[in-house]
C-alpha cells in the first residue's frame, strides 16, 4: 500500500522534471515531509499536450460511503467500473521523492521506513482522480494512489508498493487519447530493484502532526529498538491519527 510520501525537493526542479507548463495554487507549493490521507497533494495531468500542476484530496469518496478510498489495486483496475472509468479517463501523476511503509518486526512491532528513488531525484506514482459535487453545489476533486506488488527488495518490508512510474512511461499514462486497458495496465508494474533504496526512520512518521525534516532523517540500526518501544502512533493506514 501507499499510506505516507514526501515531497521535500526545490519546486524549481520539481517543475522542470515533469515538464509543468501550468500550476495552480501555487501558495501551496512547499517541502513537506509527511504527506497523509486526507490532505492536498501535488498532481500532474496533461491536455492537449500540455502539463498542469494543480493539488487533489488524497482519498477518494466511495459508492459505499464509509473511509475514503487512498489507494486502487492494479490488478483489479479494469475489473471494477468505477475505477476502469478513471483508468480510461482520468489518469495523473503523484510527485515524490520518497514514501514511507511500516514493516513488522519479530516481536510485533512495526519499523517505518522511507523509500526513495536512486535513479533519480524524484519519481511519480500513478494516481487516478475524479470530481464530486456536494448538495450545496461545492465540487471536490481527490485522488487514489494505484498500487502493485512489490519489487523483490521491498518484498521483504511489505506486500504491496505504489505503482510508480518508469520515466518513459510517464507520457502514456497521461495521455487523454490512451483508454485501452491492455495498454495502460502493463507499465503498472513493480520498479526495478536496483532503483530504490530503503532506510530506517523515527517511529513519529506514523504521527500527521509531524511535517519537518526529522521525519526523512535516517536512523541508526542500533536505534530501532529503542524507536520501537517508544512508538505509540499508527503506521498510517488511513494517515488519521
Amino acid at each position: 500500500m501507499c499510506g505516507r510520501f514526501t515531497l521535500t525537493a526545490d519546486w524549481g526542479l520539481v517543475r522542470e522534471w515533469f515538464f509543468i507548463e501550468l500550476a495552480e495554487r501555487m501558495e501551496m507549493i512547499a517541502p513537506r515531509y509527511n504527506i497523509a490521507p486526507g490532505q492536498d497533494v501535488l498532481a500532474v495531468i496533461a491536455h492537449e499536450g500540455v502539463r498542469r500542476a494543480g493539488f487533489l484530496r488524497w482519498g477518494m469518496r466511495s459508492a459505499r460511503g464509509g473511509t475514503p478510498l487512498i489507494n486502487a489495486r492494479a490488478e483489479t483496475l479494469a475489473e471494477r467500473p468505477a475505477f476502469r472509468r478513471l483508468l480510461e479517463r482520468r489518469r495523473c501523476l503523484i510527485p515524490a521523492d520518497g514514501y514511507y511503509e511500516w514493516k513488522k518486526t519479530v516481536d510485533g512491532k512495526k519499523q517505518p521506513y522511507r523509500i526513495v528513488p536512486t535513479d533519480g531525484p524524484l519519481f511519480s506514482f500513478a494516481a487516478l482522480y475524479d470530481t464530486y459535487v456536494d448538495e450545496d453545489g461545492t465540487r471536490h476533486h481527490s485522488c487514489v494512489i494505484v498500487t502493485t506488488e512489490p519489487n523483490r527488495r521491498l518484498a521483504a518490508i511489505h506486500d504491496r508498493m505504489p505503482a510508480i512510474l518508469r520515466r518513459e512511461d510517464e507520457s502514456l499514462w497521461l495521455d487523454r487519447t490512451v483508454a485501452a486497458p491492455d495498454r495502460l495496465l502493463p507499465i503498472l508494474r513493480p520498479y526495478p530493484d536496483e532503483a530504490v533504496r530503503a532506510y530506517p526512520v523515527a517511529s513519529f512518521v506514523g504521527n500527521v502532526r509531524r511535517d519537518d525534516p526529522g521525519c526523512i532523517e535516517e536512523i541508526a540500526a542500533h536505534d530501532i529498538a529503542a524507536a520501537g518501544d517508544n512508538a505509540k502512533e499508527g503506521e498510517g493506514s488511513n494517515g488519521l491519527v
